[in-house]
């Protein structure tokens, strides 16, 4: 079975074989749904190994992600669904009408009108008779700050966005004095409401400077571990631990974190 070389023909025998009655016991058990978890967690491990910029945890982590697609194939193949010809089939299939300007006759020249030439053959499609049913086909459990800002990139599609980023920010401020208002109310169920709508309005801050929510949330996790780490090797060093100091201590060494990163 060891080979120098293996193309994909290998790997998908190589799951059949392991979902067979020859193979594994865990393999030939998994589900559709018992699996689905596994391709979310490979699919931010793939993430990181970009930021990492390590081409070889790139080959592996990609191919963890390629292992659940073709595991799912093979679980639809024994049920006689569809296998993985019909998902390569699909694709191409997807990608030749959506790119009418390389595979026909249309001529477009840039990148937003590929865009909004894709969004247009999706909703065709897909049988999308509003703007509405575009919001709706966004799936709801994408992690929401990714949902707040697909909805608002396909609402905006429609002409439904601020005209200046000024109003954005003010957007902004005036949701979190509606939250301080509701937040001396005690009213739990208002107090939620009010805070999705200062998160979805910094999301739309987000949008509105092209940057995404995720990853600038994500680069902040990673700066105040950093900033953390740093106040407790400090404290560590005078022979204290966190729990020894007062905020105000704390505070102090955080700013010296901080300038530090």
């Amino acid at each position: 079975m060891l080979k120098q070389k293996y193309d994909f023909n290998d790997f998908v025998n190589i799951i059949e074989l392991l979902r067979s009655k020859e193979g594994c016991p865990w393999d030939r058990e998994q589900t559709h749904d018992s699996i689905k978890q596994n391709l979310i967690e490979e699919t931010y491990e793939v993430l990181e190994a970009i930021d990492l910029k390590d081409k070889n945890k790139m080959i592996e982590e990609l191919g963890d992600m390629l292992l659940q697609i073709v595991f799912h194939a093979q679980i639809a193949k024994e049920a006689h669904n569809f296998d993985i010809n019909d998902i390569i089939s699909g694709i191409c299939l997807k990608l030749i009408n959506r790119h009418p300007h390389v595979f026909g006759q249309e001529k477009i020249e840039k990148s937003d009108e590929v865009l909004k030439n894709w969004e247009i053959n999706k909703k065709i499609e897909k049988g999308m008779k509003n703007q509405t049913d575009v919001l709706k086909s966004v799936p709801s459990n994408l992690p929401a700050l990714i949902r707040s800002l697909k909805i608002q990139e396909k609402a905006a599609q429609v002409g439904f966005d601020w005209d200046n980023i000024e109003d954005v920010f003010n957007k902004i401020l005036e949701e979190i004095g509606e939250l301080k208002e509701v937040y001396k109310s005690k009213n739990i169920e208002r107090i939620t409401d009010e805070l999705g709508d200062v998160f979805f309005s910094i999301v739309n801050l987000s949008r509105t400077l092209h940057i995404h929510p995720e990853l600038a949330l994500t680069s902040t996790i990673k700066k105040f571990i950093y900033r953390f780490e740093y106040m407790e090797v400090e404290t560590i060093k005078e022979g204290k631990t966190l729990n020894d100091l007062n905020l105000s201590e704390m505070d102090k060494l955080w700013e010296k974190a901080k300038n530090n990163y």
